[in-house]
């Protein structure tokens, strides 16, 4: 299996997870809990499978997050809906966000089954190991609905690779910010979204802009120089690496299949309008065909 696979499954399963930030249904489910705040119920939905431990642990997962930016969602979260519960809502949520926006033929369909089975099955195979939010998710119960089950096997996978890049970004020497700097300079995420929205002051980028031109990485107009394309590069290609796992043990035939059943679903989302513009994960526009 080459890497590329598991770059382009990425690129399919990515559009789907990222439902759960930008369905309307998720948004109606974390207020109804009581949540306060679009930013208070992203924390809680996403850091729930940890259970109710403190702001430390989910910065630390989260990574590119201010510190305060979760601290001002945690641990009060917990006081209005526990973990367990802001998972079952989240599922639910996700039923009717799927059911909605791919429709009900879609999702009650033979295909639709079995990318949920496939993306379940590879979601058991990966390695957890020092892969935190990976192993959170992994634990928790098979889901009876395909919607659900596709969701959250597909929600696995995601948090394995976003792991598996914050390690990637730890033995690189890249702290939080300037991880994203580098991710706005090579044109795939825009810089003042990444920076507003994970809460960090224009003083702290400034201080990672002037520590990565000393690096030789970031040009004085702010653009990658060579070096800080090859670090950029490198960094990409070594998430790749560290995400084949899932795909090796799916197989490369049911790895593509996979693909082909996500692409229909992937498109739909990124036509819907619901997914920010600004594209803060740097997802490409458009995935790229898989196999015959």
């Amino acid at each position: 299996m080459a890497d590329a696979m598991a770059r382009a499954l990425w690129e399919r399963y990515e559009p789907v997870h990222d439902l759960v930030y930008f369905a309307p249904e998720v948004r109606a489910a974390a207020d109804a809990l009581g949540m306060r705040g679009y930013w208070m119920g992203y924390v809680a939905l996403r850091a729930a499978p940890l259970g109710a431990v403190p702001p430390s642990v989910v910065t630390s997962c989260f990574y590119v997050f201010h510190p305060a930016r979760v601290t001002r969602a945690l641990p009060d979260a917990w006081a209005y809906a526990a973990p367990a519960d802001v998972l079952a809502a989240r599922l639910d949520a996700l039923d009717a966000a799927m059911t909605g926006l791919f429709g009900r033929d879609t999702v009650a369909s033979a295909d639709f089954a079995e990318a949920a089975d496939l993306a379940w099955e590879a979601a058991t195979a990966a390695d957890t190991t020092g892969r935190v939010l990976a192993a959170a998710n992994q634990a928790l119960e098979r889901p009876d609905r395909p919607t659900t089950r596709l969701w959250q096997g597909l929600t696995t996978l995601r948090e394995h690779r976003g792991d598996s890049h914050v390690a990637v970004l730890v033995s690189q020497g890249l702290g939080p910010v300037e991880a994203m700097l580098l991710k706005a300079a090579a044109g795939e995420s825009d810089g003042a979204l990444l920076r507003e929205s994970r809460k960090w002051e224009q003083a702290d980028w400034d201080a990672a802009g002037v520590r990565l031109r000393e690096q030789g990485l970031l040009a004085a107009d702010g653009s990658l120089t060579p070096a800080g394309a090859a670090v950029r590069a490198e960094v990409e290609a070594l998430t790749d690496a560290a995400a084949e796992g899932p795909w090796t043990a799916l197989g490369a035939d049911r790895t593509a299949r996979l693909a082909r059943l996500l692409e229909p679903l992937s498109r739909t989302v990124e036509d819907s309008g619901l997914l920010h513009p600004g594209n803060p994960v740097g997802l490409p526009r458009g995935p790229q065909p898989v196999g015959p």
